[in-house]
């Protein structure tokens, strides 16, 4: 039973198995044209139903932290039930719909039924995988939420082969199958260790709404709202400021096909990267000041070339837009795995599940918020990127005096 009874097989593995399942989320790029061309609507009016599905994730992961807290199997099951029921039902609204009925269903479907599965799902392994892994909290949470992550780079080839050999509805039934498979086998394995027994909270004062109250809590939840935001700002769009960066060069086909792969594997190893550093550190807040600083340095060396020359194309243009996109996704990722740690060293770990839980209702709100922002700027400005960079800059500056005045170093009564 040593085998099976470990950290690795009872926190890690099923944390993966979960992780890798609903983080195909992000793939939405992948197959959003060929479901709109399918139904017959405007990919605008498809795209929705990806900011809903985030909505519901930061939503539902934001109110079911108690039962999280209560009955780690019994989240998981709920997890994988509705994270693969809507992506079938998806494929099921694709391939017998069209139009406005067809967009109802995908928004229930990948939107409602399949963001609530996201939501308790990326929050249910947290507490289990700290637990097991004491003295190395952010270690332990990079490698599930690394998962995540990593779930665009490995699935996204994988659905283009689907799509072509099967069709889009086809793909919805054939990754719900695995991604089912997956995570009961996650859910069968995820174990909190021998002897931890949860306190009663039956008594418990503990009034979610009242975290907000914490300035150093409001500060977490700003900061992380504003990386989120940024993030998706940018990374959603990434496809068309390769395009512009690019564009008139011999080797624009092959970029635009091959970094997205690349940041999203900087995405992933961001993810376990930044939280690991934090580990070394005596106040894991410093690890956003990085993101931040590293964002901002970024983002404004990106700007100077588009200011003068006007976007003009170079090989230097392109690689210091490819170098934005890797430093953008690695503090992205690198901002969702070092939360948990962050929280856990401000409130303690009694109600862990319940505070990092309301902490993610930042991920629902950007999900409406980071994509929509550059949609609206870029319809203002005649597609002019270099505003939305001008607005991330800002944002991001915004975010590292959050970190600095508000996230302070002590531990919350």
């Amino acid at each position: 039973m040593g085998f099976i009874n470990n950290k690795w097989m009872r926190a890690a593995v099923p944390a993966l198995l979960i992780h890798c399942s609903i983080g195909t989320v992000y793939c939405w790029s992948t197959f959003k044209q060929a479901i709109a061309e399918t139904i017959g609507m405007s990919p605008f009016a498809v795209g929705w139903a990806f900011s809903l599905a985030i909505f519901f994730l930061g939503m539902s992961a934001a109110f079911a932290g108690r039962m999280v807290e209560k009955n780690i199997h019994k989240s998981s099951l709920l997890a994988c039930i509705c994270f693969t029921a809507g992506m079938i039902g998806t494929g099921v609204f694709i391939q017998f719909t069209t139009g406005i009925v067809a967009l109802i269903g995908i928004f229930m479907c990948y939107g409602c039924i399949m963001g609530i599965g996201l939501g308790v799902g990326y929050l249910t392994p947290v507490k289990t995988l700290m637990l097991w892994f004491s003295d190395q909290k952010g270690l332990a949470t990079g490698i599930s939420i690394m998962g995540f992550g990593l779930a665009k780079a490995i699935a996204t080839p994988i659905m283009e082969y689907l799509q072509q050999q099967f069709g889009i509805s086809w793909m919805f039934y054939i990754l719900g199958g695995i991604y089912f498979i997956m995570m009961m086998l996650g859910h069968f394995l995820l174990k909190k260790p021998d002897g931890w027994v949860e306190p009663d909270d039956s008594r418990s004062d503990f009034k979610p709404l009242d975290m907000f109250k914490s300035k150093v809590f409001l500060g977490i939840w700003l900061m992380f709202f504003i990386n989120i935001h940024c993030g998706l700002a940018l990374i959603t769009y990434e496809k068309q400021i390769l395009t512009t960066a690019f564009a008139d060069m011999a080797v624009m086909g092959a970029m635009i096909a091959i970094i997205p792969s690349v940041t999203a594997g900087f995405n992933a190893l961001g993810r376990i990267g930044f939280s690991t550093i934090s580990d070394k550190m005596k106040d894991r807040n410093t690890v956003y000041k990085i993101i931040f600083i590293s964002c901002i340095i970024m983002t404004a060396v990106t700007l100077i070339p588009f200011a003068i020359t006007n976007g003009s194309k170079s090989v230097v243009f392109g690689a210091i837009v490819i170098l934005l996109l890797v430093v953008v996704n690695s503090g992205y990722g690198g901002g969702f795995s070092t939360l948990p740690a962050l929280l856990s060293s401000r409130f303690g770990m009694d109600k862990i599940s319940k505070i990092h839980g309301l902490a993610l209702s930042a991920w629902a709100i950007a999900g409406l918020t980071g994509n929509n922002m550059s949609e609206i700027i870029l319809n203002a400005s005649g597609k002019t990127y270099e505003y939305i960079l001008i607005a991330t800059l800002v944002l991001y500056a915004v975010a590292l005096l959050i970190s600095i005045k508000m996230v302070s170093g002590k531990k919350q009564a």
